[in-house]
């Protein structure tokens, strides 16, 4: 099986809002980042950005209609940049996706079948965000599905809680990062 590590929404506009967290959780995708690399493991990083004027979102989707009126998440503006200290390279590859799923509105599919990549890793914010519609997006793909419990975060413990011990064992491996470097991934 060849992987690729999926880092997702360590944008600033995101990972702002989790300042309590943020830290830790560079730290912890940094050092997966790391691994990735020295194992010669692609490294795909993940943002939510809109076009100009946000003609993508529609008043009907209540989570992206309130952000287009309330934070600007234009491709070139800071709210939809990586984060420093997740270990990004001007090198890497940047997808940029038009809602939650990181393959909804992007080309991250056709990334993945480029790379031969049929199993994914996956860290980010927000677990029951990205990390959830990626996942059972991933699943109806068939991909194979590891995620790193620890190498992502949500602004309610006890919801990522449920998520990572309960829901997500059905359909990926939960590893935390340590775990994951240790079985040799």
């Amino acid at each position: 099986m060849k992987q690729a590590l999926l880092i997702m929404d360590m944008q600033r506009g995101i990972v702002d809002r989790f300042s309590d967290q943020a830290e830790a959780l560079t730290a912890t995708i940094a050092e997966a980042v790391a691994h990735a690399r020295a194992s010669q493991i692609p490294v795909l990083f993940v943002r939510v950005a809109l076009r100009s004027g946000t003609p993508e979102v529609s008043s009907n989707n209540q989570a992206f209609a309130s952000i287009a009126g309330s934070v600007t998440m234009d491709e070139t503006g800071p709210a939809t940049q990586i984060v420093e200290g997740v270990g990004m390279r001007e090198s890497d590859i940047l997808v940029t996706k038009r809602r939650v799923s990181a393959f909804t509105g992007s080309d991250l599919e056709v990334l993945l079948r480029s790379l031969a990549v049929d199993g994914i890793v996956l860290a980010g914010l927000a677990t029951s965000g990205v990390v959830l519609s990626t996942t059972r997006q991933a699943a109806d793909l068939d991909y194979a599905i590891t995620i790193l419990s620890d190498g992502c975060a949500d602004a309610d413990p006890e919801v990522h809680r449920v998520l990572i011990d309960k829901v997500f064992p059905r359909q990926a491996r939960v590893l935390t990062t340590r775990e994951w470097i240790e079985a040799g991934c």
